[in-house]
């Protein structure tokens, strides 16, 4: 399945250097997996996301299983022949979808019937349909169903269905563990809990019961605060099996990533850098710059000097990425999703730097955004996973 190694420990707090390998080739931990829902990251070729420095991605199951069909995939070798990415997937399972599409589905003990967004049709998944349709699709790594509870009221009904939620999905892993039907890939396992910290430690571990080569921390960026998703966060991740990785599930702003590799998480996703690019959004060290304004009309420096990306370097500038949005040309959210992609790849690289070389202070200094106490580079409100989410997961 795979193979997982910590290569360095980090003195001053949880954050780890790693190494996964798995079928398809390895990928440095920390990491960051761009979202490629139904198969692609949207605009970009397989050589273009490769060109940022992205070394795993992640497809969404349920999408995947709606249109083209899983079997489909199948017949055609799988998602890694079907989109010809040569790399590690990771497929999300679509028990986000739960929550994030509660107004058009129904949860109960057996699973989630919805309605398709594709055609209309009672589709039922439950957690061996959601393996079942993994294990078609054949990605590297591959996610329990879970039940994912919105962040919720702290009153009797929201902790309540919290509590629910927590029971279900550590049943609903057994199910899975029963259902999965190839030696090729590696199920991980989804602790919830919701922001009750009694809670994610009973989850914790009733799911390290399960002995699984990973481990995820789902239920956050579902509608609670920063400061609330860093104490869960914080709270959880140092009690994961330390000899697997983990993997904290549709968070992805830099604070908030930085804040989690030093908790110990090795993995994350999120549709930032594709949805917001396509949104004429650019990320840059110095903070997000929206590039429909009209500054940047006769702005001749590229998006972000000194980045390396190959649309820095080739020169193009923020005033003909306006001009891009402005027409409506296809090439401005191809443009921007390259150089997002590209800044969290860079920013991942020079955390393992900083963590291979007991190095924070130079991490800070050519990232002043990750200081303590800085300004957060701008949040918008949670949007389900097919939109964004940090919420996120969709690209």
């Amino acid at each position: 399945m795979i193979r997982y190694e910590v290569l360095k420990e980090d003195a001053s707090s949880h954050a780890r250097l790693g190494r996964v390998e798995t079928p398809h080739g390895g990928f440095d931990t920390p990491a960051f997996m761009p979202v490629g829902t139904r198969g692609a990251i949207k605009g970009l070729t397989p050589d273009q996301v490769r060109a940022t420095g992205t070394q795993i991605l992640l497809n969404n199951a349920y999408h995947l299983m709606l249109r083209p069909g899983d079997e489909l995939v199948a017949r055609r070798g799988g998602v890694h022949a079907f989109m010809r990415w040569n790399g590690p997937i990771l497929t999300d399972s679509g028990g986000y979808q739960a929550f994030s599409m509660a107004d058009i589905n129904a949860i109960d003990e057996e699973g989630v019937t919805f309605r398709s967004i594709v055609d209309g049709a009672r589709i039922h998944l439950s957690p061996e349909r959601a393996i079942a349709v993994q294990n078609n699709l054949g990605a590297d790594i591959i996610m329990a169903f879970d039940d994912c509870p919105p962040a919720g009221d702290d009153d009797a009904d929201g902790r309540a269905r919290v509590q629910v939620a927590h029971e279900r999905t550590v049943r609903w892993l057994a199910r899975c563990v029963a259902a999965h039907a190839r030696s090729d890939q590696a199920l991980f396992g989804i602790v919830q809990g919701g922001r009750d910290l009694e809670l994610r430690a009973a989850s914790v571990s009733a799911i390290a019961e399960f002995d699984l080569p990973g481990y995820a921390i789902g239920g956050v960026a579902v509608g609670e605060s920063p400061a609330e998703i860093r104490t869960v966060v914080e709270f959880t991740a140092p009690r994961l099996p330390a000899d697997r990785p983990r993997y904290l599930m549709g968070v992805g702003y830099e604070q908030d990533i930085l804040a989690a590799v030093r908790a110990g998480v090795d993995m994350f996703d999120c549709v930032l850098p594709t949805r917001n690019g396509r949104n004429a959004q650019a990320f840059t060290r110095g903070g997000r710059l929206h590039l429909r304004n009209a500054r940047f009309a006769e702005d001749d420096e590229v998006v972000e000097p000194g980045c390396g990306c190959c649309v820095c370097s080739q020169g193009f500038s923020r005033a003909y990425v306006r001009h891009l949005f402005a027409a409506r040309e296809m090439l401005g959210p191809i443009l921007l999703s390259i150089h997002n992609i590209h800044h969290f790849q860079v920013l991942m690289l020079d955390i393992r730097e900083a963590i291979r070389k007991d190095a924070w202070s130079s991490l800070f200094e050519a990232w002043p955004g990750l200081l303590p106490g800085a300004p957060p580079q701008g949040r918008e409100r949670p949007l389900d996973r097919e939109s964004s989410r940090q919420t996120t997961r969709k690209s």
